[in-house]
């Protein structure tokens, strides 16, 4: 199932619908949380999709939200509750699950019917949602296969959004001709075994005071008060227009290695057991690894590529921290387990001699990023003894 986000301008009467049907939906979601923590053994999911008639009578409300949208929210808290038993299992301490606050339940889905794409040939086209009427969407990309579920999303800044799922065909893997490790890190974003060391964008750091601006003057404001309410958008348009620009820039890197590469070797990473270094955990986080893993993997697969995840330990034993081939030696090492564990060998080819590549954030946002046929300058290549040491490392 492949996601497609697009921008929505409600008109005002058509936000007050949205309002309405998220705001049942928050109600629905509480009242069947109540049930279940109210009885002895969890309810069955059907027993609980076969209450919604019954509280359509006792809440006329109700009966304004498409039935696909209600049961939906069946779906939902069942997932949620799934989840939470999951962690469970796995050792972690957790509660039980949250009522929904009002305000705090952001989306709503509309599964298998009650939506219609509408094309108008103009900039904007039409989005028709259930007992909401024809909503305008802004369409910047075309749509490769059929819309089976649509998700309308709310954002805190105010602004909505359409997330259509397609169902897409499976793609055949391609034979594998280029192949390429990657190495993730904080201090460059990554390292891959061409010798390109592409720069990490820091977003959040570069906009944290900016952040902290806006946080100081949120809470500098009477709590719930109009005035609040404008500033704690102005603050979301912030957070917002960060994730916009690292997921832009994530896009664009992934998609290039993906263009590029038939087989792609990447860290098998804990990041959650990594993030519990308070001290690394905002930079882990502000670098987004598991996006970037995501979405190269999703990528890949519609590419008939393929991405193989392998353990990184030891992919850095015997190099020092001041070198400044660690992480390119590293991405080397990490390319040759992911040819072995598919059952390939090794690379043929030994390292070339010659430096990193450093290739700016910029460079990746505007598309610049050079392609493995172009080569370095040749000043400041690898030495005899860094050579022979990845070689030693290699071989073992």
């Amino acid at each position: 199932m492949l996601t497609y986000k697009f921008r929505l301008y409600p008109s005002d009467e058509q936000e007050e619908k949205l309002l309405f049907i998220l705001e049942q939906c928050r109600w629905l979601y509480n009242k069947l949380l109540s049930i279940i923590n109210g009885s002895e053994k969890t309810p069955s999911k059907r027993k609980m999709q076969s209450l919604l008639p019954k509280l359509k009578e006792k809440r006329e409300e109700l009966k304004g939200v498409n039935a696909k949208t209600l049961q939906m929210v069946v779906f939902m808290l069942y997932n949620n509750l799934k989840a939470l038993s999951a962690l469970k299992k796995r050792g972690k301490k957790v509660g039980k699950l949250r009522y929904k606050k009002y305000g705090k339940l952001k989306s709503f889905i509309l599964n298998q019917s009650g939506f219609k794409l509408i094309k108008t040939g103009n900039r904007l086209d039409k989005l028709y949602i259930s007992k909401v009427g024809e909503v305008l969407i802004r369409m910047h990309r075309s749509i490769e296969g059929n819309i089976k579920q649509v998700i309308i999303k709310r954002y805190g800044s105010g602004a909505w959004f359409a997330l259509l799922c397609v169902e897409e065909t499976e793609t055949p893997k391609k034979e594998i001709e280029r192949a390429v490790g990657i190495d993730l890190g904080i201090k460059s974003f990554l390292t891959d075994s061409d010798g390109r060391e592409v720069e990490n964008p820091r977003f959040y750091e570069r906009d944290l005071e900016r952040l902290r601006v806006e946080h100081r003057k949120l809470s500098r404001k009477k709590r719930r008060s109009k005035n609040w309410l404008k500033q704690l958008k102005r603050l979301c348009k912030v957070y917002e227009r960060i994730e916009r620009k690292r997921d832009d820039f994530i896009h664009k890197l992934s998609r290039f290695y993906v263009d590029n590469y038939d087989f792609i070797a990447v860290e098998d990473l804990k990041i959650d057991n990594m993030k519990r270094n308070h001290n690394l955990s905002m930079r882990i986080s502000d670098a987004s690894w598991g996006k970037f893993l995501r979405f190269l993997s999703y990528k890949a697969a519609r590419a008939g590529k393929t991405v193989v995840k392998v353990s990184p330990r030891g992919t850095s034993e015997g190099l020092s921290l001041d070198d400044p081939l660690r992480d390119y030696i590293s991405a080397c090492r990490i390319l040759e387990r992911g040819l072995e564990k598919l059952g390939q060998g090794l690379p043929s080819e030994p390292a070339e001699r010659r430096p990193l590549r450093r290739i700016t954030a910029k460079a990746v946002i505007t598309g610049q990023v050079p392609s493995m046929k172009q080569e370095p300058p040749l000043a400041g290549c690898l030495s005899e003894g860094r050579r022979s040491l990845y070689l030693l490392a290699s071989s073992q």
